[in-house]
């Protein structure tokens, strides 16, 4: 699904012009507003006189209902009493009045881009349209942020595309375009207060699990779906089967003999005698790291390079299998950990919270990762903003990573920079943190264990863009419905002491799942550990990793050294944190490599990095 969508204005024909498009929908005034290419079953036009609202994507619209409320609307603000009421993972676009929004999902599986063409803003589901439209280059300063491990740039900067002139809508915002072409972000959504009992937020989940379903099963239709083992992915596949999906379920093994996702896997697969269930097996050339993009993903990835770049050739045998057994729909259990689960600052908001009894899981916290009392007390106290977080982000990127055992409560749990990246590299990224950190951007939510959770699942929700964007003309869409947005709202509306209630596992979802899900399968107490395909994939392809340090784009705009990127592939360390940062390192260097619109030898303004 690609589209880009038009303000109601004369302005707009001349981006217009250059647009192919399969489909179009005009505004009422009969300018172009919608043009692109997206399945007819996934678009929804609802009309109420002069005014039309769009819905692309799954969803449990009602279009009476919709019909009746478009109608009554007095600005297009209004919309939010329509999208605070949907089920499902969609785009939103509304033409009212010579005014148009236009929105995605709040953490961006859905998303929406800006840039400037002709003088008049246009709005894209992707990058890519708009790349079109405006020949945006590389910006070498963003592409330095990616190398950032674990986990790339931290939120906002991690939603930032690498093309000059684009941007991603904020978090939680819609975008006005009115009749002149100006553009102004309006922020509609924020999280419900933490007010639930364990009971009350498993009903609330329960509820909003069963409509996300609902909106994407249909009678008749196939759909595919991991069953790793773990609780997440499980639980989805039980869901999906009960709303009557012909079901088809992948489990990959894991290398690890002491891994027991196999077992608790077969286990499911027993209770779920109506699906078809297939296992790939351990040594599958696949399931390993690799190398990230290749001839096979030229230009697969505009936004840039993404840090799971490394399990494309995974993600596209398993999307060529299931499309074989008629699926056109992939379900993941994304999302869960960061709803269920506990938070790097899940101990702050805990001791916060609830003091005594908060207190009391914290330090089976403490013990079990063996902090100290002084480390722990120390990084509780911590009352910092979250701006000055950032900021002391931005000082220690050129750091070595911290001791395993030292708490870090902050509310970015700090990347670093590779050891191999160059000193003008780790300045200029430093200068992106220290601007935004200057621009004293809220954070998602007062509460950092909350914050923490919605910025992971933006990154999750860029996760699964990012994979259909790679996906595009395979006949399947990967989809996630712990991320859609009444899910999330459900489960951190539930309050913190209640979601991670002591000596349980992820109550909060066996709670909301128990009838659906067989009691034993909701026995199990811990996840899955995959180091051993980190370190054999590695093993497998370091000769091709090495040859992209010889002629290295990255060495060539002056991000890294490649002499010592060689040396970490040749003798990375025995810890899987020690694989993340070749990880990213390698995703850029073979995304310059395959994108042809990306020349790497790119021009930086302001900025030490090679010119």
């Amino acid at each position: 699904m690609e589209f880009v969508v038009l303000p109601d204005s004369p302005a707009a024909a001349a981006p217009a012009s250059g647009l192919p498009a399969k489909r179009r929908i005009d505004h009422a005034s009969g300018r172009p507003w919608i043009l692109g290419d997206w399945p007819e079953d996934e678009a929804v036009l609802v009309e109420a006189g002069p005014r039309r609202m769009v819905v692309l994507g799954p969803t449990d619209l009602d279009e009476h209902t919709a019909a009746d409320r478009l109608g009554r609307l007095r600005t297009p603000h209004d919309a939010d009493r329509i999208a605070a009421r949907l089920a499902g993972g969609f785009h939103l676009l509304v033409s009212m009045d010579g005014q148009t929004r236009a929105q995605g999902s709040v953490v961006g599986v859905r998303q929406i881009y800006t840039a400037t063409v002709d003088g008049v803003t246009v709005a894209a589901s992707g990058v890519a349209p708009l790349q079109r439209l405006t020949g945006a280059g590389l910006d070498a300063a963003v592409l330095a942020a990616r190398l950032l491990a674990p986990g790339g740039a931290p939120w906002p900067l991690a939603q930032r595309p690498v093309r000059r002139g684009i941007e991603a809508l904020r978090t939680g915002h819609w975008l006005h375009l009115d009749a002149d072409g100006r553009a102004e972000q309006v922020r509609w959504w924020r999280l419900p207060a933490p007010t639930l009992s364990l009971a009350e937020g498993a009903g609330a989940v329960r509820s909003a699990l069963s409509d996300a379903l609902a909106a994407r099963v249909r009678t008749g239709r196939t759909i595919s779906a991991d069953l790793s083992g773990g609780m997440d992915s499980t639980s989805l596949c039980f869901l999906a089967d009960a709303a009557g999906a012909d079901l088809v379920t992948y489990h990959v093994a894991p290398l690890d003999s002491a891994n027991e996702d196999t077992a608790w896997a077969h286990r499911a697969a027993a209770l779920l005698p109506r699906a078809r269930h297939h296992t790939l097996t351990s040594d599958r050339a696949e399931n390993l790291f690799d190398v990230g993009y290749t001839a096979d993903h030229t230009d697969a990835a505009p936004e840039g390079p993404s840090t799971w770049a490394s399990g494309l050739t995974h993600i596209r045998d398993l999307a060529r299998r299931a499309r074989g057994e008629g699926s056109a729909l992939h379900l993941s259990g994304f999302g869960g950990d960061e709803l269920f689960g506990r938070m790097p600052t899940s101990a702050w908001s805990l001791a916060r919270a609830r003091p005594v009894s908060g207190l009391r899981l914290v330090n089976r916290y403490r013990l079990a990762n063996r902090w100290s009392w002084g480390g722990t007390v120390r990084a509780l106290a911590d009352r910092s903003t979250f701006p000055r977080g950032l900021a002391r982000v931005a000082a220690r990127i050129g750091d070595p990573p911290p001791p395993l055992d030292t708490p870090d409560f902050g509310w970015v749990f700090a990347p670093r920079m590779p050891a191999w990246a160059t000193p003008d590299a780790v300045a200029e990224v430093r200068r992106l943190l220290l601007r935004a950190a200057a621009e004293r951007p809220e954070p998602l939510d007062a509460d950092r264990a909350r914050h923490q959770a919605l910025a992971s699942l933006v990154f999750e929700g860029s996760t699964i863009r990012q994979v259909n964007t790679a996906l595009a003309g395979t006949g399947i869409v990967w989809d996630a419905p712990f991320l859609d947005d009444r899910v999330i709202e459900a489960a951190l509306a539930t309050r913190v002491d209640q979601r991670l209630a002591s000596g349980r596992f992820k109550p909060l979802l066996t709670d909301a799942v128990r009838g659906a899900v067989p009691d034993g399968i909701l026995d199990r107490r811990d996840k899955g550990e995959f180091s051993a395909e980190a370190f054999r994939g590695l093993a497998r392809n370091r000769a091709r990793i090495l040859e992209l340090a010889e002629d290295s784009r990255l060495a060539g705009l002056g991000l890294i050294d490649p002499a010592r990127f060689r040396a970490a592939v040749l003798n990375p360390g025995p810890m899987s944190h020690h694989l993340q940062p070749i990880d990213t390192t390698v995703a850029c260097e073979s995304w310059l490599r395959t994108h042809t619109s990306a020349p790497w030898d790119a021009d930086v303004q302001d900025t030490g990095v090679r010119r």
